[in-house]
């Protein structure tokens, strides 16, 4: 049994100690929930599921007060957790958002924050249905949980990627990764600026694909493929190549792999089903769907270089 005490006082990693916290809680009922391990846990309803999922925004980890506006800090909130619903190949329907603001960001600050909020919530048909407000000494803190809803059947999981499957991404990556350099340097101008602050989530394609039978594992890329591919792996129990000169980005490689926020959507694809399916989705979203590698039964990851493998260190975005 892991104890609340060895959680707190051993270093670890945030996915590592995630995995402590499923393993003490993993004894207790579900009462119809699935465990954690996906971008959301899914309560059945019948015909339809429920998925549910949380994140939080800090002050100096995720933004920084001065250079990202409310407006930017609000629609973050909000994607960062649609996009989670997305990738369940659900339509969100409601969120629940909590805030602790310091005394600087209880007047103006907070208002213009929840106007965007709203506005955001308004053009995805996202009700609030709740939350909390409490006093911070100095950091603004918020935390949203999104509800979402799908047939039961359209649910897409982590776990379902099989061997000799492609893997696809959505759209382009590596733009809000290079937007983030670029507003730390005080530029807010360039394009991949405006990407990092405004970014999409991708909730017509997550919903369009978990239609789509011969979609088999899905997430969203918040952490970089080089992070996120392996939770597919793992909850999976494959191996994965990705060829680098597939990835489609207009940035460095470093960027498309290893930052996060683009909010593009990760999945393996049937192989014989794929030419048709990237088609389809292109003619119903308007967004591309790019195959990047294939899910292999050894169990590790390996980086390709025009068909061979190379010796490159890549890793995702760390929250500890």
């Amino acid at each position: 049994m892991v104890s609340l005490k060895s959680l707190c006082c051993m270093k670890k990693s945030e996915f590592s100690f995630i995995g402590d916290i499923a393993s003490m809680f993993g004894t207790l009922p579900h009462h119809g929930f699935e465990p954690i391990g996906d971008d959301c846990t899914v309560l059945d309803m019948g015909n339809d599921a429920l998925v549910i999922s949380t994140d939080m925004v800090v002050e100096d980890v995720h933004f920084l007060d001065g250079v990202s506006s409310p407006e930017d800090v609000a629609h973050k909130s909000l994607m960062v957790n649609l996009s989670d619903v997305a990738a369940m190949g659900a339509k969100p329907v409601a969120t629940l958002l909590s805030l602790s603001l310091p005394e600087r960001a209880q007047g103006q600050w907070a208002e213009r924050f929840m106007q965007s909020y709203y506005e955001a919530s308004e053009r995805f048909g996202v009700a609030l249905v709740g939350g909390d407000t409490t006093a911070s000494r100095d950091r603004i803190t918020i935390n949203v949980v999104a509800i979402g809803r799908a047939p039961k059947a359209n649910i897409k999981r982590r776990s379902a990627a099989n061997v000799g499957d492609i893997v696809a991404v959505t759209g382009k990556l590596g733009a809000a990764s290079k937007g983030l350099v670029d507003i730390m340097f005080g530029d807010l101008t360039t394009e991949a600026a405006r990407t990092q602050r405004l970014a999409q989530a991708r909730i017509a394609e997550g919903e369009w694909l978990g239609a789509r039978s011969e979609v088999r594992a899905m997430m969203d890329i918040s952490d970089g493929i080089a992070s996120d591919i392996k939770h597919i792996m793992e909850c999976s129990n494959v191996g994965a190549e990705i060829e680098l000169s597939a990835i489609p980005t207009d940035f460095d490689i470093r960027f498309a792999t290893t930052g996060g926020e683009d909010y593009e959507l990760l999945l393996t694809v049937a192989p014989e089903e794929f030419e048709t399916l990237s088609r389809e989705f292109k003619e119903a979203t308007g967004t591309t769907l790019t195959a990047i590698g294939r899910i292999t039964a050894d169990g590790e990851l390996r980086w390709l270089e025009g068909g061979a493998p190379t010796e490159i260190e890549l890793k995702g975005f760390t929250h500890f």
